[in-house]
C-alpha cells in the first residue's frame, strides 16, 4: 500500500489518540518526543516493506527473464513476498 508522509503522520496520531482514550499507554517522557520516536519507527518499518517490494519485482523481473512463457507475475508476487519477509522477520 502506498502512503504519503502526511497518511503515516495522520495513521500515528489516530493510534495514540486510541490509546490515550483507552489509557492503553502512560507517557514516561514528553508526549509528543514519545510520538516523534513512534513516527520514525512507522516510517522506518514502512520504508523496509517498500523495499522488500522492490526486491520481489526484482527478482520477478529475473524470473520473468528466464521462464518467459508460462510465467504468472500476479501469482508469484505474493508468494515471493511472503517468503522473503519471513526471510527477513519483517510483519506484514
Amino acid at each position: 500500500m502506498k502512503l504519503s508522509p502526511l497518511q503515516i503522520q495522520k495513521l500515528t496520531e489516530k493510534v495514540f489518540e486510541v490509546w490515550k482514550k483507552q489509557n492503553v499507554v502512560i507517557f514516561k517522557e514528553d508526549e509528543k518526543k514519545a510520538f516523534s520516536r513512534a513516527l520514525e519507527a512507522v516510517k522506518a518499518d514502512y520504508q523496509r516493506e517498500t523495499q522488500l517490494e522492490q526486491d520481489v519485482n526484482k527478482m520477478l523481473d529475473d524470473l520473468e527473464r528466464t521462464n518467459s512463457g508460462e510465467f504468472q507475475r500476479y501469482k508469484m508476487f505474493p508468494l515471493l513476498k511472503q517468503k522473503l519477509a519471513k526471510e527477513r522477520k519483517i510483519v506484514l
